[in-house]
């Protein structure tokens, strides 16, 4: 039989006792479950107790509160939050230093439970926390400057004391003293003050700069923007956020036109410097891990210019598009400094993954290497929008992935995977710079279906991943076309194919009208040199190919500077690939299969003369090959073709569809109805006629 929902197992525990376990009644008085816990281990004046828990931030448990205690929660026997707050008022007063401290320390973290809090500063316990720092002299000063730790420590309690007291919104900020912010204030501006203090010290005038334009004036008084970018030269990071944190807070209260003048004086002192300096070392680490022995090389004999010229080209090397500054590839949110966080954690922890990635793409010299930092940019956030970071929650979500649970570091593990899966199928689908973006649509929709399979472990998702490679997604594809196809209404395919012809014209006419246009193609020699230029174009009745030598420069040449000219007429047929003559001459090579897949050749005039063609890309290979097959009265027979197609019988079929939405379309046409018995109440024209 389950226990009552207003009954829930805990465990509670006291120094020096055996623990009890009891079912606490939620509907009894607190003062009464207290009483019988005392009594259990003859504890008198049961008053003078509180419960709270035994683990986290140890939170008193109150009447308000208590409902969230959970089956199995282990709760401590404690004294009550007013005779803690007695005693550490007492404490923090004493004149036994250590007594001081440990009070001060003990005061720091209760003072984050907001019934402590309350009990302490009804106390008037703010106004001794006031009183201690106010007091301080320049003896205290010199002591945080020259004498040991045990100052700065009991300064640094006391502050973390007042801001978590101060938390709570019991005060207004607005009530300190002058003399209290400019104790805080000149702790900022000391030059060896311990981190923890000055930590503190920001973070109070942070908090205390939005409240009120009197103290917006006095902190901006007070501390300069020169000290604020000081502390932001620091190696301590958490230094470093707290003065940035300030320097915003000051940004965001100051009017316009004091705005105005911080900033412009914030890029006269070159603040961008100090803000991106640990994104510089986290870059240089990238460059330095993927080339190590590169950078071993001395460097000392160099100029400064030879050596920005040599980390230009490393930068480069590890694919990022602005290799002079790389930081500017970064400014894009999302992803934003999340995807060097990637990169970082990929070198650090896969050292030998990411060498290989890097060195392996950057040795190319085919146009097929795959850029490494604008692949890991783009696919962070891929990542970010399949996995909906940076969202709010969602109540109605479906999706759930165990695997999110298995890893300290899940998102980085997953980049990691993942960014070695962009290299995999980059080179199965041997893509160049302009399919950029097709490869990453694919890593897309590799993820995603490996995703929709729940794996429960990261291992299980990198073998299924792995699996899905290009060749598996090209027969998903189709099948999923096919099984589309054939799920449409008889209607809609007769449809369908009655669009084909109108929409094959039209990709026709647009083939038509690029050759029209022309294109820039390069000669390749016998050495492999691509030195000359030559333009080759269609007259716009579509009787004459006009082509030409041309000059580096000239993109697109009037047909009359063309010299040579064939008549359309006189095309006998198209050659591709290895039917070319310019590829048979060649000697196998891996430059020369690149050369394959963009060669096409027209053969023309009765002795069968032919004019040879490299594409500057696969994109003008289909364009051309598909123009010249129209010329020549065949099909057009390129993958852009298909696609191009496929593009437009959907978009057509979704025009022409559009007045049947959420109407079901019977697979055979309504039945003709019988003819009336007569037609007699048609109207007979005869008469009116006499």
């Amino acid at each position: 039989m389950p226990p009552p929902k207003d009954v829930v197992k805990i465990a509670i525990q006291m120094v020096g006792a055996i623990p009890q376990l009891i079912d606490l009644q939620q509907t009894k008085p607190l003062a009464s479950v207290l009483k019988d816990v005392c009594d259990a281990w003859s504890l008198p004046n049961a008053e003078h107790y509180a419960l709270q828990y035994a683990d986290g931030r140890q939170t008193y448990i109150t009447e308000s509160n208590r409902g969230e205690i959970k089956n199995g929660s282990i709760l401590r026997l404690t004294t009550s939050p007013d005779q803690e707050a007695e005693r550490l008022y007492s404490g923090i007063q004493s004149n036994n230093s250590d007594v001081k401290t440990d009070s001060l320390k003990k005061l720091a973290s209760l003072s984050q439970d907001v019934t402590f809090a309350q009990e302490f500063i009804n106390r008037n316990g703010l106004k001794k926390i006031f009183c201690i720092v106010e007091e301080g002299n320049e003896s205290t000063s010199l002591c945080l400057l020259i004498c040991s730790s045990s100052t700065g420590e009991m300064l640094a309690h006391t502050l973390k004391a007042f801001m978590e007291l101060m938390e709570h919104d019991f005060v207004s900020w607005e009530t300190l003293s002058a003399a209290f912010i400019k104790k805080i204030v000149s702790y900022v501006n000391m030059n060896a003050v311990d981190a923890s203090v000055q930590q503190l010290s920001l973070s109070i005038l942070e908090n205390m700069v939005p409240t009120s334009r009197v103290l917006f004036e006095l902190v901006k008084k007070e501390v300069t923007l020169d000290r604020l970018l000081t502390h932001l030269q620091v190696t301590n990071a958490q230094l470093q956020l707290k003065a940035m944190a300030l320097l915003i807070a000051l940004l965001l209260s100051a009017t316009d036109a004091e705005r105005q003048e911080m900033m412009d004086y914030l890029r006269e002192k070159n603040i961008r410097q100090f803000i991106h300096k640990e994104q510089r070392e986290l870059l240089q680490s990238l460059r330095q891990t993927a080339f190590e022995s590169e950078s071993e090389a001395p460097t000392s004999n160099f100029s400064t210019e030879r050596r920005r010229s040599l980390c230009a080209k490393e930068f480069r090397k590890l694919g990022f598009v602005n290799n002079s500054n790389p930081a500017e590839d970064l400014r894009r949110a999302p992803p934003g400094l999340l995807a060097l966080d990637n990169m970082v954690y990929f070198s650090r922890h896969t050292p030998n993954a990411y060498s290989r990635f890097v060195l392996e793409n950057s040795s190319r010299e085919d146009k097929h290497e795959c850029p490494f930092a604008r692949s890991s940019i783009q696919l962070t956030l891929i990542l970010c929008e399949i996995l909906h970071v940076g969202e709010p929650c969602s109540e109605t979500a479906q999706a759930f992935y165990p695997m999110f649970f298995g890893q300290d570091h899940f998102f980085e593990e997953l980049f990691c995977i993942c960014i070695q899966l962009v290299n995999k199928t980059w080179k199965e689908m041997r893509a160049t710079q302009e399919d950029f973006d097709k490869v990453l649509q694919v890593v897309r929709e590799q993820i995603t279906r490996t995703l929709s399979l729940k794996p429960t472990s990261l291992e299980l998702f990198k073998t299924r991943v792995n699996a899905l490679n290009y060749s598996e997604i090209l027969k998903l594809r189709q099948t999923e076309r096919l099984h589309q196809e054939e799920t449409l209404a008889v209607p809609v395919l007769e449809l369908r194919e009655r669009l084909k012809p109108e929409l094959l014209e039209l990709i026709r006419q647009q083939r038509l009208l690029h050759l029209c246009e022309g294109t820039l193609f390069r000669k390749i020699s016998s050495r492999r040199r691509q030195d000359k230029l030559w333009y080759c174009r269609l007259s716009p009745n579509h009787k004459v190919l006009h082509y030409g030598d041309v000059e580096e420069g000239v993109n697109s040449p009037p047909i009359e500077s063309l010299p040579e000219k064939i008549p359309v007429v006189d095309m006998k047929m198209l050659l591709v690939g290895k039917e070319c003559p310019h590829t048979k001459e060649k000697s196998s090579g891996k430059q020369n299969k690149d050369v394959l897949e963009l060669a096409f050749s027209i053969v023309y005039d009765m002795e069968e003369y032919c004019l040879n063609f490299i594409a500057p890309t696969r994109y003008e290979f289909c364009l051309w090959t598909d123009g010249l097959n129209v010329l020549l009265g065949k099909e057009m027979t390129s993958e852009r073709t298909q696609t191009d197609l496929d593009v437009l019988l959907s978009m057509e079929l979704k025009l022409r569809l559009l007045d049947l939405e959420n109407i079901s379309i019977p697979d055979t046409p309504p039945p003709i109805p019988k003819p009336p018995s007569n037609l007699n109440f048609c109207y007979d024209f005869s008469h009116a006629e006499q």
